[in-house]
């Protein structure tokens, strides 16, 4: 096989050099380039525009005749694209070298409008879980190596132990008669203001989980064109929810701050971890347990500002903010790990306060609960109601000008 390959390249030679023989006489053929000329310079000039008056573009040449070869020179690595371009014509090696490394060329955009106008490429950075490149890739690392499988995961996981908890177990009952007398927990403004949250939450999470992840289980079943116009659609309704549950998150923070503080019995409650460690018999608590309490400060609070911030910064409606793309990169990294983190923590909440917990839907659907409901699971809450320092109808106590509590 080796012996024919070189059969047939004597014969191409022999057929080239048969055609430069016959060549006409008027035409020029340009005639090899020896010595310290192979590098690249005829008089000063580059190779392939020595070749010939009438001829334009990048001349063919047989490397093996390119001696000293270019690299050999001390400066090759240092060279400038136009040094480079004398001994070497079309390679930009130098200039694709700045682009990555993020040089900044020239553009006639205000830098205070696009203060990256002129950047190809961003320079080498390395988030948290990301190799030494440029941001781009570090964040596109970060994204789909860390965030979107033990994000997704993680969401999975408790789905997963809420349907345990609910089909191994059930909901949680209540063990006392009813006793027919209700007790208002939630007035139509706390309501209100809970109901506008949670639906936003739900909107975004919705949107966010399809944006996120919904390329693993819903592209392969809805197809591409349907898929896009899903996504397309959440998330412009992504954007316009955003708002909607800033400004309902800070009216529910504020509506509810009073029952949030620690009081008395917080501490023996989460030592029994609410009742699933000991006797299996919830500790007595306030209007909110330490469970409660947790989501409140650590999700409503805690994530709440953060997702908040890094949603307004990818929205670009922050003033005074420089926004590159690695203000955008690292504003999304923070917006999606908060986010999983909130909906983790408010899927829990959202089973208690639904199919997880016997009752606890109607204080927020009606406004009311049963006595046996606000003794058995509340009852901290329940003796200052029976003991008069808190009112059990405060919906009416302050419509007569009451004090809602003591």
């Amino acid at each position: 096989m080796r012996k024919a390959h070189i059969a047939i390249f004597s014969i191409a030679l022999g057929f080239a050099g048969l055609l430069h023989a016959q060549a006409p006489s008027g035409a020029a053929v340009a005639p090899a380039v020896k010595g310290p000329q192979a590098s690249g310079l005829v008089s000063g000039q580059p190779a392939a525009a020595a070749a010939s008056p009438g001829t334009a573009g990048i001349q063919g040449q047989n490397i093996f005749e390119v001696k000293p070869e270019a690299s050999e020179d001390p400066s090759y690595l240092k060279q400038s694209n136009g040094e480079r371009a004398r001994v070497q014509p079309g390679n930009n090696a130098p200039m694709w070298r700045q682009v990555g490394a993020g040089a900044t060329g020239y553009s006639s955009l205000p830098k205070s409008e696009a203060p990256e106008a002129g950047n190809l490429i961003q320079p080498f950075v390395q988030y948290p879980g990301s190799r030494l490149t440029n941001a781009g890739e570090a964040w596109r690392q970060v994204r789909n190596n860390w965030l979107i499988p033990y994000g997704g995961a993680l969401l999975l996981i408790v789905m997963l132990a809420l349907a345990f908890a609910y089909f191994a177990k059930g909901p949680i009952k209540t063990k006392l008669p009813a006793t027919g007398r209700k007790i208002e927990r939630f007035t139509p403004f706390e309501r209100a203001a809970h109901w506008a949250n949670a639906i936003a939450f739900v909107v975004l999470g919705v949107s966010g989980v399809v944006m996120a992840f919904g390329k693993f289980f819903l592209l392969p079943i809805m197809g591409g064109t349907l898929f896009g116009w899903l996504t397309y659609a959440l998330k412009n309704l992504h954007n316009f929810a955003g708002p909607l549950f800033a400004v309902s998150l800070v009216v529910v923070f504020f509506t509810f701050l009073k029952d949030n503080w620690p009081e008395k019995g917080d501490l023996q409650w989460i030592l029994k971890g609410g009742g699933m460690l000991g006797d299996g018999h919830a500790p007595p608590s306030n209007r909110f347990n330490p469970g409660s309490k947790i989501i409140f400060w650590g999700g409503v609070f805690f994530l709440g500002i953060i997702i908040i911030a890094s949603g307004f910064v990818m929205d670009k409606i922050v003033p005074g903010l420089i926004y590159e793309r690695g203000t955008m990169q690292i504003a999304h990294m923070v917006h999606a790990l908060t986010s999983v983190f909130m909906l983790a923590m408010f899927l829990a909440h959202a089973y208690l306060g639904s199919v997880g917990m016997e009752g606890a839907y109607d204080g927020m659907r009606h406004g009311y609960v049963d006595e046996a409901w606000a003794q058995e699971h509340h009852e901290y809450w329940y003796d200052d109601i029976k003991a008069g320092r808190i009112p059990a109808h405060r919906s009416e106590a302050a419509a007569q000008g009451q004090p809602v509590q003591a």
